[in-house]
C-alpha cells in the first residue's frame, strides 16, 4: 500500500485526549492538528504547547501537519498581516520539536464588504505569500497551500502565484472535495487535480455527491465520490507515497461553526470514513 493514513480528529472528538483515543481506534499512529478543546493549536500559549506535545509523544503520535489560519476564509486580504506573521513565528519552533513539515495555509480571500481591485488584492496576497515563504524557508517548513479559499481556489490562480512567489516552501495539499463542494460538479475536483498533479506534496480527503433534493452538493464517505478512487489511482500511478489525511465534514465542520457534539456520532462516522477509505486503497 503506498498511502499513509492520518486525519484531523477534531471532527471527531473535541479533547486531545479522545482525539488520540479515535486514531487508536483505527489503528493510525499520526495526526493532524487543528483544534483541541475548541481553539486552534496554533494559538496555544507556551504552557498548553507542552502539554499538547507531551501528549502526543507519550503516546507515539506523529505529527504530520498544523491547521493553521494563515490567508483563511476568516482572514480576508484586508486582515492586519501582523497575525500571520505572529502565528508562523509562534508555530514553526513548535513544528521543529514534533519534526512536523506541513503548516495548511490559503490565500486570502478579497473582503466581501470592502473588496481590493483584482490587481490590488493579486499584488498583496503575493507580497505576503513572499514574505512568509521567506521565513518558512528559514524555519525549515512548508506552507501548504490548501485549495479552498484565496487566489488559489482555482488551479490556474495557484500556479500562478506559485511562480509569482518562487519559492520551494510553498507547495499544494490538494483537498479531494472542496472544489466539489464549491461548485457542485465533482469534476471539477479532478480538473483542478488534473491541471495541478505536479505540485501536489499532500492529501487531504473530503469527498461529495448531490445533495437529496437535486441541489448542492453534501459531504460523503469515499465509495460515494467517484472521483476520488480516480485520484488515488492516478496518485499512486505517478509514485505519490505520502499521506492521504481525513477531514469529513459530514458531522462537523470548523469553517461553518459546526463542532462536534457529546453524542458519540462524530467519532462513529470518522472511524467508518476511516476504515472505508482504507478498504477503497486497498482495492487499487
Amino acid at each position: 500500500m503506498p498511502f499513509k493514513f492520518t486525519g484531523f480528529p477534531d471532527e471527531a472528538e473535541k479533547s486531545l485526549a479522545d482525539q488520540i483515543s479515535t486514531l487508536k481506534e483505527v489503528g493510525w499512529s499520526a495526526i493532524e492538528l487543528r483544534l483541541i478543546g475548541g481553539s486552534n493549536v496554533c494559538d496555544q500559549t507556551d504552557d498548553e504547547w507542552r502539554q499538547t506535545r507531551d501528549a502526543l509523544q507519550s503516546a507515539s503520535i506523529e505529527v504530520v501537519g498544523f491547521g493553521g489560519q494563515i490567508g483563511n476564509w476568516a482572514r480576508p486580504i484586508t486582515t492586519d498581516f501582523q497575525v500571520d506573521l505572529d502565528e508562523i513565528r509562534r508555530v514553526a519552533p513548535r513544528m521543529q520539536e514534533t519534526g512536523t513539515k506541513f503548516l495548511r495555509i490559503m490565500s486570502y480571500p478579497n473582503d466581501e464588504k470592502t473588496p481590493l481591485s483584482q490587481e490590488a488584492w493579486k499584488a498583496e496576497v503575493f507580497r505576503r505569500l513572499k514574505e512568509l515563504t521567506a521565513i518558512a524557508e528559514g524555519e525549515g517548513i512548508v506552507l501548504a497551500h490548501e485549495n479552498c479559499n484565496g487566489y488559489g481556489a482555482t488551479a490556474q490562480g495557484y500556479l500562478e502565484m506559485v511562480e509569482a512567489v518562487g519559492s520551494s516552501a510553498l507547495q499544494l495539499i490538494m483537498d479531494t472535495g472542496n472544489n466539489s463542494l464549491h461548485d457542485n460538479d465533482v469534476e471539477v475536483t479532478w480538473d483542478y487535480y488534473d491541471t495541478c498533479r505536479a505540485e501536489v506534496t499532500h492529501v487531504h480527503v473530503k469527498c461529495a455527491k448531490p445533495g437529496a433534493d437535486g441541489g448542492g452538493h453534501v459531504t460523503c464517505h469515499v465509495d460515494e465520490d467517484p472521483v476520488q478512487r480516480r485520484i488515488f489511482a492516478d496518485l499512486e500511478a505517478n509514485g505519490y507515497d505520502g499521506w492521504l489525511s481525513i477531514e469529513p465534514h459530514i458531522k462537523a465542520a470548523i469553517h461553518a461553526g459546526k463542532d462536534v457534539d457529546d453524542s458519540g456520532e462524530a467519532r462513529v462516522v470518522w472511524v467508518e470514513f476511516a476504515r472505508r477509505l482504507e478498504k477503497l486503497v486497498a482495492e487499487l
